[in-house]
């Protein structure tokens, strides 16, 4: 795909997967957009990037900043053709009666609701624009469950359904709306996981996730004409024959 001229609004962009894919798109010619609680570290990324990268700070469990995200980026860029919902929280990790309704409920707010409200923002403008990409991130804690994930199992699994109703209901308007499941990947989430000492997820060590810029990649290929086989389901970094597809090398 030619992403010069193309606008990308990432949500988490301050590190992991949200700033390597903002890395990764911009130096193949994208605006960017970058959004996530962190100002600083936007500013930060942003600056790297250069001109066509834009910071903006947004939490987005909150809807009124959210649609502040997305009509900034329209009046700065002139467009959003792309748009990845990366942000997501997994910490802290309990069972089920050992939570705090609080914390539980904060997962589903940034997890589930954040995906909803930057979805519900950006598709009018999709829509009008004549078609746009939503590439949702996945997990394989979707399908699954694992002790002490009760919140994040079920948060993904509700992200899933959120991209099939993407596609169901949009994709007759342009609309190419599909999830990226990365597997397990070297960022900050890792450290809390193995800290957690809970589940087998937390026996693994650094060297047995992949990179970060393994996602962007994939990102890149999907936003292609690729990304139409995945059209309201999920692709599967982890397997052999993905990673192929897309260039990369084996794991």
């Amino acid at each position: 795909m030619t992403f010069s001229g193309k606008t990308v609004l990432i949500t988490g962009a301050s590190r992991g997967i949200g700033a390597a894919t903002a890395q990764h798109l911009a130096s193949l010619g994208a605006n960017v957009v970058l959004t996530a609680r962190s100002a600083d570290a936007l500013e930060q990324i942003a600056a790297q990037i250069g001109s066509q990268a834009k910071a903006i700070s947004c939490d987005v469990s909150d809807y009124d900043q959210v649609k502040s995200v997305v009509d900034l980026t329209l009046a700065h860029f002139g467009s959003i053709d792309i748009l990845v919902n990366n942000a997501g929280l997994l910490a802290p990790v309990h069972r089920l009666a050992e939570f705090t309704p609080k914390d539980w409920d904060q997962i589903i707010d940034v997890n589930v609701k954040g995906v909803f409200y930057m979805m519900h923002a950006a598709l009018p403008i999709m829509i009008e624009q004549g078609g746009g990409t939503i590439i949702n991130i996945s997990s394989g804690a979707a399908y699954g469950v694992l002790e002490g994930w009760s919140h994040y199992c079920a948060s993904k699994a509700a992200v899933l359904q959120l991209t099939r109703s993407g596609h169901e209901e949009y994709g007759a308007q342009g609309i190419t709306c599909l999830g990226l499941s990365p597997g397990t990947v070297a960022t900050e989430m890792q450290v809390l996981i193995k800290a957690s000492g809970v589940n087998p997820v937390s026996q693994l060590e650094v060297a047995d996730h992949i990179p970060a810029t393994d996602v962007a990649q994939a990102v890149a290929y999907l936003c292609g004409p690729a990304g139409t086989k995945y059209l309201g389901e999920d692709f599967h970094l982890k397997s052999p024959e993905s990673r192929a597809a897309i260039g990369l090398p084996k794991r």
